[in-house]
């Protein structure tokens, strides 16, 4: 193959990985956004998320798209309840400590799904394709309908952001909860509703990496760093943002493997992370 149709090839395959990203990377920012604290448990819900799939598709032998929208709401419920009991009393104390808190309490919930389903490695039920060929370019046609679920889902989500007045009192809230509380917008209500939210696309990021690997407790654990690099590349609480950080992650990764080894794939979430704070600490979107 010509290096032109490497780089080419690369890009692609870079685009579809970095739009999966792009799920859990808003759900991390969108949390961020409401509450301004950094809620590192997004792992577990990605793999919560993956499981539910597993059981709606692989046991109980539904379709893809009721495994999404059980993901969904599986992960949201759990991400809710774990807040509730775990982060919320704790907020008191800071955003550093909720930070590391989040840490712990992603390490509780996969254990229980360690306990729940073992270490024994899963697979959704879903079928072969062989790759399209557009122009010397392979297209896996799975990667391709996991690039629609994303768009349809992110397409969703900024219409409930733009459009809707749920949206507006997100947005109030995000930038000042008390004004916000004064005009009468609850903020208690409304930051269970962004957990819920953030949670369950965090939990539909799950069944995206599902459909494109293999599922285990750690799935989310292994992709938390691009994601946390996605969202600061983009600006933390910044929706579009997370778009355009997980995308530009994604084709970053895919490149590198033209100069370095595969296992220092994952490296270049450090340098996302690190050229975000030198250069664009309010991210490639923010304000200056």
């Amino acid at each position: 193959m010509e290096p032109v149709n490497d780089i080419a090839q690369l890009v692609v395959n870079g685009l579809m990985s970095g739009a999966i990203l792009a799920v859990p990377a808003i759900a991390f920012s969108l949390i961020f956004a409401v509450l301004q604290v950094s809620n590192f448990s997004v792992a577990a819900h990605i793999a919560l998320g993956a499981y539910a799939a597993y059981v709606v598709n692989t046991v109980l032998g539904l379709p893809i798209v009721a495994a999404v929208a059980i993901a969904f709401v599986a992960a949201g419920v759990v991400g809710v309840a774990s807040d509730h009991l775990a982060l919320k009393p704790l907020r008191r104390h800071g955003p550093i400590t909720v930070a590391i808190a989040s840490m712990a309490l992603n390490l509780v919930l996969e254990n229980m799904l360690r306990f729940g389903f073992g270490n024994t490695v899963q697979a959704l039920n879903i079928p072969v394709y062989r790759d399209w060929v557009l122009g010397g370019l392979h297209i896996a046609p799975q990667q391709f309908y996991n690039f629609l679920i994303a768009a349809a889902v992110m397409v969703a989500l900024f219409c409930l952001l733009a459009f809707t007045s749920i949206g507006k009192a997100m947005r109030a809230v995000a930038d000042n909860p008390v004004l916000a509380d004064i005009k009468g917008i609850d903020p208690e209500f409304i930051s269970r509703l962004a957990v819920f939210i953030g949670m369950g696309l965090a939990g539909i990021g799950g069944v995206l990496i599902a459909l494109d690997a293999a599922i285990e407790p750690t799935v989310g654990f292994r992709v938390i760093l691009p994601i946390f690099a996605a969202a600061v590349l983009g600006g933390l609480g910044n929706v579009a943002g997370a778009v355009a950080g997980a995308l530009l992650v994604g084709v970053a990764e895919e490149l590198s493997l033209l100069v370095l080894p595969v296992a220092y794939r994952s490296a270049i979430g450090f340098f996302a992370i690190i050229i975000a704070l030198l250069f664009f600490p309010r991210g490639i979107l923010g304000k200056r």
